[in-house]
């Protein structure tokens, strides 16, 4: 028998497995070697409430990566993260001080801080054209100014409302964490909005090509200034979460989430310059982080170690998959 007519062996991949994104698949096959590795040091990182756990942590981190992914998938930056975060947890405790409505309304009056923000640097972007690196590290020094005023320096007085506590902490779902429900609730609202709506599709095709989205009948203007407004409004909600989790808020409580919020977007297979990028590759880089930081924490490695490890790990994702390839 000739070998063109020797029977040939085809392997039939499932259907699912070649629409996934290999930086996803990447990333996810890195949380399962995480898992691995960990469990070889503590059996404890493969029990359920460890697990758990990480999940809940991941939420904070999860719900601010999602306003980013939604400034990335434009082509943009928003570095406004570090004090919209804590303008949002300090305004919502302060809220919460001024006695029964303070209560009801900390949580919306925290956000809306946040979107406030997150529109001065929509219009910035969008009707002045400042880039986005330059006007979102401008608001975030001006944010920072007002809290260093509003507290005169000093650690803020004001507590987490109780509502604020609960949505962190507490479980309307027994074993299920709120913070958890409240990102996947936050993710799913994503999906739709980014696959299902007018604005999510001009959000791609802005950053594929602006000039093609504006030439196309896009408002490429509003839906820009609408996708910092949300970054603002949901890193602001991150606040709130993560105040209501430590029961009070903190100078520079946003400060550790600006370069994981980045990086989980990107790893997850964001193209850095817009226009490509799926919310499954944001959770998996989310969960990523969140366990590289806590293994290393576990580990009790030096600061100084932690951070060199940690820098080198995603400057080490990034070179496999999370930069342009070449033409």
């Amino acid at each position: 028998m000739s070998d063109a007519t020797a029977p040939r062996l085809v392997i039939r991949i499932p259907a699912f497995l070649r629409r996934l994104d290999p930086a996803v698949a990447t990333a996810f096959g890195c949380i399962v070697l995480l898992l691995l590795l960990g469990s070889l040091y503590s059996r404890s990182f493969l029990s359920p409430e460890y697990l758990l756990q990480q999940l809940k942590v991941a939420s904070f981190l999860g719900v601010i990566a999602t306003g980013m992914m939604l400034v990335i998938l434009l082509g943009q930056i928003d570095l406004s993260v570090p004090w919209v975060v804590t303008t949002g947890a300090m305004m919502a405790c302060a809220a919460a001080g001024h006695g029964a409505p303070g209560l009801w309304i900390s949580i919306p009056f925290g956000v809306l801080c946040g979107v406030a923000i997150g529109v001065v640097n929509g219009l910035g972007v969008a009707y002045l054209r400042i880039p986005s690196m330059i006007i979102t590290l401008a608001t975030n020094a001006v944010a920072q100014g007002l809290m260093v005023v509003y507290t005169g320096g000093f650690s803020p007085q004001d507590e987490a409302s109780r509502a604020m506590r609960y949505l962190a902490t507490g479980s309307v779902i027994p074993g299920i964490p709120n913070a958890v429900l409240a990102w996947a609730v936050i993710g799913v609202l994503a999906v739709w909005i980014l696959k299902r709506t007018t604005f999510g599709r001009a959000v791609y095709s802005i950053g594929n090509r602006e000039r093609a989205a504006y030439l196309s009948g896009i408002n490429t203007r509003l839906v820009t200034m609408l996708a910092f407004a949300a970054s603002g409004g949901l890193a602001a909600f991150g606040g709130v979460l993560l105040a209501g989790y430590a029961s009070k808020a903190a100078q520079s409580m946003g400060d550790a989430y600006l370069l994981p919020s980045i990086a989980a977007v990107v790893l997850g297979g964001t193209h850095i310059l817009g226009g490509r990028g799926s919310y499954l590759g944001t959770i998996a880089g989310v969960i990523l982080i969140t366990l590289l930081q806590s293994i290393l924490s576990v580990m009790q490695i030096t600061e100084a170690g932690r951070q060199l490890i940690y820098g080198a790990v995603i400057i080490l994702m990034l070179l496999l998959y999370g930069r342009e390839k070449a033409a």
